[in-house]
């Protein structure tokens, strides 16, 4: 093949393999980012050696950017010393950010602490890198079983500490037209 030809094939090729990727770059136009969100797994810091965990998969859709209450997903927690405790999974029924800080309550839907099944609980979490915080609303309100009515998104203080080299929170901070 002449050297003119092959440089028109190759320039042919490299135009037809150029107009595919675009249109395939077209489709897959950039998504608006969700409205807000808490991920990540921790294991708090304890002396008397406490394993405790909470694991978050908490969203709020762009769409739902004006109503905090339409956030979906799921976090669990559990707490056990010389093997007593308990574990909960929890429906998330909110979810408010604001910077580094998030606060999700949801209803437990399945729990081994007898009675905390249907009861909300909440948690507030502070993502600060390697030394990320934690709160939860039974700090001041006892056992999850005793809470009467907590309302949606309302928890503590996040003062307990997570254990070294546990923390990888993320918190996707909520922005509302105000």
């Amino acid at each position: 093949m002449k050297r003119r030809t092959k440089i028109v094939v190759l320039g042919s090729a490299l135009l037809l393999t150029a107009g595919a990727a675009s249109a395939a770059t077209a489709s897959d136009a950039p998504r608006p980012r969700e409205a807000a969100a808490l991920t990540g797994t921790a294991k708090l810091y304890r002396s008397a050696g406490d394993d405790i965990t909470f694991s978050f998969d908490a969203h709020l859709a762009a769409e739902d950017k004006a109503d905090p209450t339409k956030a979906t997903g799921t976090f669990e927690f559990s707490h056990y010393l010389n093997g007593q405790g308990a574990r909960a999974e929890v429906e998330v029924d909110c979810l408010l950010t604001g910077g580094k800080v998030a606060v999700v309550s949801g209803v437990i839907t399945a729990s081994d602490l007898p009675g905390a099944e249907g009861k909300r609980v909440g948690v507030t979490v502070h993502d600060l890198g390697r030394h990320d915080r934690l709160g939860y609303s039974w700090a001041s309100t006892g056992s999850p079983v005793d809470t009467k009515e907590l309302p949606k998104c309302v928890s503590s203080a996040p003062f307990e500490k997570v254990g070294k080299g546990t923390g990888d929170f993320t918190v996707v901070p909520w922005q509302p037209e105000l």
